[in-house]
């Protein structure tokens, strides 16, 4: 079983996981000119690439 040999400080905890961060989707314009989430059909067109 896997188990630590040392307790691991709060500082080096903290320093792994500083990469833990949510990134939101951002929307991208269409070629119609309407804004819409990337890898989604519009729904105006019903299109999913040109």
């Amino acid at each position: 079983m896997a188990v630590p040999k040392r307790r691991v400080s709060k500082t080096r905890g903290a320093k792994r996981r500083t990469h833990y961060t949510v990134t939101l989707p951002m929307p991208v314009k269409d070629t119609d000119g309407t804004w819409k989430m990337p890898h989604r059909i519009n729904k105006t067109t019903g299109e999913y690439k040109n």
